[in-house]
């Protein structure tokens, strides 16, 4: 029995990366999914980059699972309320939000101090990464509220409120850690679950060609970046969010602030090669001391 069977999710920016592999796992689950973001064959958005979400259910009715993907620009709030009405009225409930909307990859510029960054574009990083999520939990949480039950996750970057080189990104992640908390003290009264979750260092489709290396090949990586040798494939978080939305007793973890790394401890999971890459350590060891 699939530990997810039956279960309704959405998964927002399930495009590539974190949450491609978050729905495809969730998929493979036996989580009825349906995945959502700006890019689909024939019209790809500004991120200019070829995956799709058509892509992505593929993935996952290719691993036997049920997927439905939806294009949705969830900073248009009308094609927000069209996702959600659809899957009410298909499915009736709503079990599972993944928010991983992002969008902000040509936007930041990590050489400049705030004053001299592109006030637009810093903004335009909070409209596509705040602000959509803000948007998205508010009609995800009608459905779970009708029924008492649900489960809502921030993907973020980091687990605290430090500084994360550049004002905008920070102020954007730092968000989704407090969108979490703010929304599980609302929703502790109605069952329904909302924390936070960070990957490490991600080996995205992106990444990997940043790096000129493949999946198979990756370690190579490590001679631009040491720190990469300590990165993980996004099936790690993907495993992580499997985990968490099968425990039964996800509610006492409600307004927390949880990594892949931690988790991969308390559930017992692994990345797809058989380790338990440990970004957190890595980053105390290696990073932080540097």
């Amino acid at each position: 029995m699939k530990s997810l069977a039956g279960k309704i999710a959405v998964v927002a920016g399930g495009t590539r990366g974190a949450g491609r592999a978050i729905a495809v796992s969730l998929g493979e689950a036996g989580a009825t999914v349906y995945v959502t973001g700006r890019s689909v064959r024939g019209s790809l958005s500004d991120i200019g980059r070829s995956e799709t979400i058509d892509e992505t259910a593929e993935m996952i009715q290719a691993r036997g699972g049920t997927a439905f993907p939806i294009r949705v620009d969830h900073t248009e709030e009308s094609e927000v309320v069209a996702l959600f009405e659809r899957v009410k009225q298909e499915q009736g409930r709503l079990d599972i939000l993944v928010n991983d909307i992002w969008g902000g990859e040509s936007l930041v510029d990590w050489t400049k101090p705030f004053w001299e960054h592109s006030l637009a574009k810093g903004l335009l990083v909070q409209e596509r990464a705040v602000r959509t999520h803000m948007v998205t939990s508010y009609y995800a949480a009608q459905l779970m509220v009708e029924n008492k039950q649900g489960l809502i996750l921030e993907i973020t970057d980091g687990v605290s409120y430090d500084y994360r080189g550049n004002l905008y990104y920070s102020l954007a992640k730092i968000s989704n850690i407090h969108l979490a908390q703010a929304m599980a003290a609302d929703l502790r009264p109605h069952g329904v679950a909302a924390l936070s979750l960070t990957p490490g260092f991600l080996r995205s489709e992106e990444m990997l060609e940043h790096f000129g290396v493949t999946e198979a090949n990756w370690q190579e990586g490590a001679k631009k970046d040491p720190n990469f040798i300590a990165s993980e494939t996004p099936y790690y978080i993907g495993r992580a969010v499997v985990a968490l939305a099968s425990d039964p007793n996800v509610f006492e973890k409600t307004g927390g602030t949880y990594s892949t790394w931690g988790l991969s401890e308390v559930y017992d999971f692994t990345d797809l090669d058989g380790t338990r890459p440990h970004w957190g350590r890595h980053y105390a060891e290696h990073v932080a001391k540097a």
